[in-house]
């Protein structure tokens, strides 16, 4: 029996050696996480976070610097290539779990999970740090030039007297949090009506798998289309005049 399955094995294909070349350097530095055995796992838990920090940080980099290069401003970059960088791991885990788990809730609960943990702790975490950093720092003279007489920010207290605090001009973002909120409610409607029509929110019978893939990448690039139209019309751009 062990014969028969050294025979019908394949090797490893062209596209194998491929990742594996491209992939070096990423296994190299996961190979320092130390294992599960330490600590009850937590030491591999915390240093495989750290790891995945420092990726998508240089991933957030390359992307800006891509995006400056092609003259594309910071907040199409960011709904691009920023995003695509780094929400492919989700995309694998998910792919894995759909694949593995005999009901859609691992893939499904693992896209709206991620996406909580970015909006609620990946915003939220920073902006208190920046927040209590800002209220904790002495005369700064670069936010009082810009801020100090911004007309727009008269909840901060009078002109001339107001504290330092940290400042984030919403830009464009209503109108794109606004577009993904609707495109997010079309998602759900499509899982709803594969669960009741399809028998399932993954897989079932090819015409629904390929209908509900352009379906969903229509969305996507619905999205990608009108935020990157708003942003182009309020006058955002990446290069410098």
């Amino acid at each position: 029996d062990d014969e028969d399955e050294d025979e019908g094995s394949s090797g490893p294909g062209y596209m194998d050696y491929v990742m594996h070349v491209i992939t070096v350097p990423w296994k190299v530095l996961f190979a320092f996480v130390p294992p599960t055995d330490y600590c009850g796992g937590w030491l591999c838990f915390f240093c495989a976070l750290a790891a995945i920090g420092f990726v998508t940080m240089i991933i957030n980099d390359m992307a800006s610097l891509l995006g400056c290069t092609m003259c594309i401003s910071d907040e199409i970059t960011a709904i691009t290539f920023v995003a695509l960088g780094t929400s492919l791991p989700d995309t694998f885990a998910s792919m894995t779990a759909a694949k593995s788990e005999p009901h859609a809730d691992s893939s499904v609960g693992n896209v709206t999970g991620s996406n909580s943990v970015n909006v609620f702790l990946g915003l939220g975490l920073p902006w208190m740090i920046a927040a209590f950093a800002w209220r904790s720092r002495g005369h700064d003279g670069r936010w009082h030039e810009k801020y100090q007489m911004d007309p727009e920010l008269s909840w901060l207290g009078p002109i001339d007297s107001r504290g330092q605090a940290f400042i984030v001009k919403a830009g464009s973002l209503a109108f794109s949090v606004t577009v993904f909120s609707i495109t997010a409610v079309l998602c759900l409607l499509l899982l709803a009506l594969r669960r009741r029509f399809a028998g399932g929110e993954l897989g079932g019978p090819w015409r629904s798998k390929w209908l509900s893939f352009w379906v969903l990448t229509l969305l996507w690039f619905v999205y990608i289309a009108l935020s990157c139209w708003q942003s182009l019309t309020s006058g955002g751009g990446g290069c410098a005049t």
